[in-house]
């Protein structure tokens, strides 16, 4: 719990870095939310390891992911809107953060209701499709934010609806499986 507090705080330094909209506070922005991303990943590895599960750690890990990367892409949002895409940016941002939430806490219920099965996805060449958060460091600090945020903010809501229509899929299964 206490390294899923840390990638909080270093994921909301992020969130504020890149709402300056400043290009060096958006590389160490850049920087602050792929380590923010790891520590996600670490936390639970780390609990396992050490035998220090818990529910209440289970939960608290999902509800500081929801509002790390909420809070990452609205920032990014707002960073960006004195570019190119105006105010729009800003609306970007938070359909994409919003969306990675709902993606996230869809996925728990689902798990909650059918078990850790239930939401086991394939792997690409080893990534998993939550691993394209770590493009944040390398696509901003090769310049390709606008993209990426235009791509978050519509591929997101997309993904959403894949993972609700998957959701929906494994709760009709397990109704038909029961006597």
């Amino acid at each position: 719990n206490h390294i899923t507090t840390l990638g909080l705080l270093v994921g909301l330094a992020a969130a504020w870095l890149f709402s300056l909209g400043d290009r060096d506070a958006a590389n160490w922005a850049a920087a602050l939310f792929v380590l923010a991303a790891f520590l996600d990943h670490v936390d639970g590895e780390l609990a396992r390891l050490a035998g220090k599960t818990s529910r209440f750690g289970h939960y608290y890990d999902h509800i500081v992911s929801g509002i790390t990367y909420t809070a990452g892409f609205i920032g990014i949002g707002i960073g960006m809107s004195g570019g190119v895409l105006g105010w729009w940016a800003i609306p970007l941002g938070i359909v994409a953060g919003i969306s990675i939430t709902l993606v996230m806490s869809v996925r728990l219920g689902t798990e909650i209701k059918h078990g850790k099965e239930s939401i086991r996805q394939r792997n690409f060449a080893g990534f998993q499709a939550e691993d394209v958060l770590y493009v944040v460091g390398p696509v901003t600090w090769l310049g390709g934010m606008m993209p990426f945020l235009v791509a978050a903010g519509v591929g997101a809501p997309l993904f959403l609806i894949w993972v609700i229509w998957r959701s929906a899929t494994a709760s009709s299964l397990a109704n038909r499986e029961q006597p």
